[in-house]
């Protein structure tokens, strides 16, 4: 979700998961989500529980970006899906708090299946943070974990490589 700071900017880590360390499944979300835009800016529309979200997010410069969510009806969401220029991504996002902050726990369904990717969000890119024992390789600089890329090339098609 987006940073609540004035100047709308996202600063996430990710991180793999190590499954057989996280066993905190419970209150999980289910989220769906498509894309609207293939090349530049990332547009999203959300349906994550009960509500819904149309998110902007500019160009990334490390790990961080501009973002700009908004709430919406879900029933808009939903036609928003219609107008996908990729797959849909379906996840459940578990939250926790670790050393103080909250981590979000993405558990990928259908054509991702098996991947479980864990995010944080900083106030800065240099900003120290505890690192739960469930964590494994750092993923924040391979772009192919970003949704919007998973909705284009997902996991399953990673496990030829």
């Amino acid at each position: 979700m987006a940073n609540a700071s004035a100047t709308h900017t996202e600063i996430e880590r990710k991180f793999l998961v190590d499954t057989k360390r996280w066993s905190d499944r419970s209150g999980g979300v289910p989220y769906r989500q498509a894309y609207l835009s293939k090349e530049g800016n990332t547009v999203r529309a959300r349906i994550a529980g009960d509500k819904a979200y149309l998110t902007i997010k500019g160009k990334a410069v490390g790990i961080s970006r501009p973002e700009f969510e908004y709430e919406i009806p879900v029933a808009d969401a939903e036609a928003l899906f219609g107008l996908a220029v990729s797959a849909v991504v379906d996840k459940t996002r578990y939250r926790q708090t670790y050393g103080g902050k909250l981590w979000e726990i993405d558990v990928f369904h259908g054509d991702n299946e098996g991947l479980v990717v864990a995010e944080i969000e900083l106030n800065s890119e240099d900003e120290a943070f505890e690192k739960p024992e469930w964590l494994g390789p750092e993923v924040s600089a391979d772009k192919r974990y970003t949704n919007a890329a998973l909705a284009r090339n997902p996991y399953k098609n990673w496990k030829a490589c």
